[in-house]
C-alpha cells in the first residue's frame, strides 16, 4: 500500500490535462466578461455600419 501511495504522489500525468481544463475555464469567463461588459456598444456600432452600407447600397 505505501508502494501505491508513493507511486500516486510521483505520478503527475493528469495534473496537465487539468491545468489546461482551468486555463480554458478563465479563458472563458474573461471573453464571456468582456462580451457583458462591451455587447451594448459594440451592437451600436454594428448597426451604425449596417445602416451606412444599406444607405449606399440604396436600400
Amino acid at each position: 500500500m505505501r508502494r501505491f501511495l508513493s507511486r500516486f504522489r510521483r505520478d503527475d500525468s493528469g495534473a496537465t490535462s487539468i491545468e489546461y481544463g482551468i486555463i480554458l475555464a478563465l479563458m472563458f469567463l474573461v471573453i464571456l466578461s468582456a462580451l457583458t461588459a462591451f455587447g451594448g456598444s459594440s451592437s451600436g456600432i454594428f448597426n451604425t455600419a449596417m445602416n451606412t452600407l444599406r444607405a449606399a447600397i440604396g436600400g
